[in-house]
């Protein structure tokens, strides 16, 4: 398709006139499909069904019956478990509820409440900032938000955060107390992390010495297309001398049934030791019933990766829909760009500056629910007005289909009327 962007005032109202009348087709279908959010689709959940068949030896390889009071920091198998598949040493894990961003939210909390590395706490500090690469995951914002931490933004480049803006930044503030950082098929671009990034992230220098790495590794085996290597933020942080610098999160959510699963986080063995005393006085201990049956649905890490395979392929054919319509209808026209992910559960695209706001409302109107513009920015404030996250997983192929058709509409009308505003 030819720039649209250089057509003429004239021949861009002779566009628009037949985008309106597309568009208005669409509305008349009165569609409801919701594609707000990363939800695993029925297709998906089935994959992990037979959890449901699993009689739960419940005594541990220790001997401890699993169905009483205990073992706050999770089954020592299940860590195992998780150690095989993540390289992390199980000394070093927590094993928690179903839900990661809860173990977050904890850890937030922690900090305020207690401070970390016996500094003092955040909650009594006049100013606490955290670094916010965007376009990220809108949660992390409002977790942020919720404890009153300025957010700064931090531009994403195709190796992760633009590492020159943090080191620099973090050097010179010391009321900036942490980052945020999905570094695996990245929420929503689907940017993997590099050797060099996770290196210079684990080794920068801070003015302040209870900086801390909120490591989300939410999609740490998420391949669609194609899977990348991780290097390791835990081992690379003790090298480097800063060992209590990372805390790490993982969960099962999107693996088997969110709301359900099993999340982790690990840390240094110092940070662990603390966390538990605090853990001690919040809790007896996670569902540990789950834990276990989790761990006998899977058997071992190997297993998990062949479910990984199964959900793979099951993904795919959605990530071409939304992959190939982009090319189709959007290549070549300067009104979008959008990237290639090789995995994770969403497709960020960018649309002329100006225009995402009005392409999310125009969709909607005519019944497809999509992520709120700005939302992958703190303070769901996107500069540009651009950038849009497309969640394929939960819609059938079909519905996801004629969604992104209209999308791909939405983005030329809101794109021309914009190019008319402009002239």
């Amino acid at each position: 398709m030819d720039a649209i962007t250089s057509l003429s005032v004239e021949q861009l109202k002779e566009l628009q006139k037949d985008l309106q009348e597309q568009y208005n087709s669409y509305k008349a279908r009165n569609l409801s499909l919701d594609m707000s959010r990363g939800k695993p689709s029925g297709e998906q959940l089935d994959l992990s069904n037979k959890m449901f068949d699993v009689k739960v030896d419940y005594i541990t390889q220790d001997g401890i019956d699993a169905r009483n009071y205990g073992i706050l920091d999770g089954v020592l198998e299940v860590k195992n478990l998780f150690s095989d598949l993540l390289q992390i040493p199980e000394e070093q894990m927590i094993i928690g509820g179903n839900s990661s961003l809860n173990m977050m939210y904890d850890t937030i909390g922690r900090c305020f409440l207690f401070g970390t590395g016996g500094c003092m706490p955040w909650s009594k500090l006049p100013k606490v900032k955290f670094l916010c690469p965007a376009p990220g995951y809108d949660r992390h914002f409002t977790v942020t938000q919720e404890f009153g931490i300025e957010m700064i933004p931090i531009p994403m480049t195709a190796e992760g955060p633009d590492m020159d803006l943090v080191e620099q930044l973090v050097l010179e503030d010391d009321t900036i107390k942490g980052i945020w950082c999905v570094p695996l098929y990245s929420n929503p671009q689907g940017i993997c992390y590099s050797k060099e990034t996770v290196k210079r992230l684990a080794s920068m220098k801070t003015a302040a010495k209870d900086f801390r790495i909120m490591w989300d590794n939410a999609y740490g085996v998420h391949y669609v297309y194609k899977k990348h290597e991780l290097e390791d933020i835990l081992k690379a942080a003790k090298e480097s001398g800063n060992e209590n610098r990372v805390f790490y999160f993982f969960s099962t959510s999107k693996i088997t049934f969110p709301g359900s699963g099993v999340a982790l986080m690990a840390s240094s063995p110092e940070n662990i030791s603390d966390i538990k005393k605090h853990m001690g006085a919040q809790t007896i201990g996670h569902d540990k019933l789950n834990q276990l049956r989790t761990l006998q649905f899977f058997k071992n890490a190997q297993g998990i990766l062949e479910h990984m395979d199964i959900l793979a392929k099951a993904l795919r054919p959605k990530f071409d829909i939304v992959l190939n319509t982009l090319q189709r209808e959007l290549e070549g026209t300067g009104l979008a760009f959008w990237t290639n992910p090789d995995g994770g559960y969403f497709v960020a695209v960018d649309t002329l500056e100006g225009c995402a706001k009005e392409t999310v409302a125009l969709a909607k109107e005519a019944g497809v629910i999509l992520t709120s513009a700005g939302a992958t920015y703190p303070y769901g404030n996107d500069p540009k007005d651009t950038n849009i996250r497309i969640a394929p997983s939960y819609p059938t192929c079909e519905e996801l289909q004629v969604a992104m058709d209209l999308f791909c509409l939405c983005v030329k009308l809101a794109g021309v009327n914009k190019l008319l505003e402009m002239k």
